[in-house]
């Protein structure tokens, strides 16, 4: 959820040139300003056309995206057929062939058009059912790396301009991400000891911050400290899997620092996190604390402190796998030993309620169930009838 248990994990893991043009003798042009919405976990959602079709598309915003997608279902909807190739896609649920549709036009609402682009195609109905919202598609590296891009959460505006010289907002921080095409960034955290380890900048994770199993184990970086860790579930590219959360006690991102901050701990098994050379990922829970200028051609990203710098972290967690299908938020999943178990949830149950919200918006049950210390009545309709369930949402900082 959030939010835990649910993890908006979009890695892709395709990888494809980087530009080596880097002359800007001209200064950098505004082209457009595009409104965005967020999702939980601070996914970015833009809305953009493709072709000459006039079907406005729900796109993720997603740094950690080697290319650019489209889903499966929205190809056959838009009678648009792909081609086979021989290149593969990972994700958290494992590898599948990619398929292309080339030279594709996407124009961003009330924005600029890029011509000319491959889409992979890839199936997004899982991503689709977390969020409520029908995902179409992932803007990543083949769009962004045109443009320099401003992203201002404080009003929820992408600010598009030509590329150029640029002159950053005062009041930040200039990170030097190294880029292949997933960038990635120097980062410092501490739990048992200090560590500084390189992370994907990926603003389509849903998510704080992600270790990859195999390097938590070998730096013993939470060795003596023993957070509390519950296992969770996660969706992604290519299924669901298995993981665990728990807390470390600080990351540093330039001199910005996030104390006691929701982690991830991934048993990697398709190395997707390129370990022993990348230690996990930094997602857009903590980026989206930042209006960011993303300047790939000058391998340039400039933070500055927005309005959400300060909330709060989201430390709850139900055990609870909630989805969005056929109109109905329903629990797909309930992990063994969780507060959702312990609350009598069952697998199937359709929530219709939390305590006086009847809106059927799972984005808005998945912030409900976010509130620890006090027990949450939940409505579910079951084949026997309709229940009132009382939900005590555990703070994962707490030991057991």
């Amino acid at each position: 959820m959030h939010h835990y248990p649910i993890l908006r994990f979009l890695l892709t893991g395709l990888f494809f040139g980087l530009s080596t043009a880097y002359g800007q003798s001209d200064s950098a042009r505004k082209l457009a300003t595009v409104p965005f919405f967020t999702l939980t976990g601070g996914v970015v959602i833009v809305q953009a056309q493709i072709n000459d079709r006039q079907d406005t598309l729900n796109f993720i915003l997603d740094t950690g995206s080697g290319g650019i997608s489209l889903d499966s279902a929205t190809c056959v909807q838009l009678k648009i057929q792909p081609v086979p190739s021989d290149k593969i896609i990972k994700g958290i649920g494992g590898v599948r062939q990619v398929r292309y549709v080339h030279n594709v036009t996407l124009r961003l609402l009330n924005g600029v058009e890029a011509d000319s682009l491959s889409f992979h195609v890839n199936d997004y109905e899982i991503l689709s059912s977390v969020y409520g919202v029908r995902i179409d598609g992932i803007i990543g590296y083949s769009f962004l790396s045109r443009y320099i891009v401003e992203l201002d959460y404080d009003q929820s505006l992408m600010h598009i301009f030509s590329q150029g010289r640029f002159t950053y907002p005062k009041g930040g921080f200039l990170l030097k991400p190294y880029l292949g095409v997933i960038p990635i960034v120097d980062t410092r955290f501490s739990d048992d000891h200090r560590m500084k380890g390189r992370f994907y900048f990926d603003s389509g994770a849903g998510l704080c911050f992600l270790l990859s199993k195999a390097y938590a184990e070998d730096s013993m970086v939470m060795r003596r400290r023993k957070p509390p860790v519950v296992r969770t579930q996660a969706e992604g590219v290519g299924g669901r899997t298995e993981m665990s959360l728990t807390t470390v006690r600080s990351v540093r991102i330039g001199p910005y620092t996030f104390r006691d901050v929701p982690t991830y701990v991934f048993d990697d098994p398709y190395n997707i996190l390129s370990y022993p050379n990348l230690a996990g990922l930094i997602g857009n829970d903590i980026l989206r604390r930042f209006n960011t200028v993303l300047n790939y051609r000058k391998r340039e990203f400039y933070l500055v402190p927005n309005r959400h710098m300060r909330e709060v972290f989201d430390y709850s967690y139900t055990g609870l796998g909630l989805y969005f299908i056929n109109g109905k938020v329903m629990v797909e999943d309930v992990i063994s030993g969780s507060p959702g178990e312990k609350a009598g949830f069952r697998e199937g149950d359709v929530i219709f309620g939390i305590d006086r919200n009847f809106s059927g918006d799972i984005q808005q049950y998945k912030n409900l169930l976010q509130a620890t210390g006090q027990k949450i009545k939940v409505f579910v309709s079951r084949p026997e009838g309709l229940m009132e369930l009382r939900l005590k949402p555990r703070n994962i900082m707490k030991r057991r």
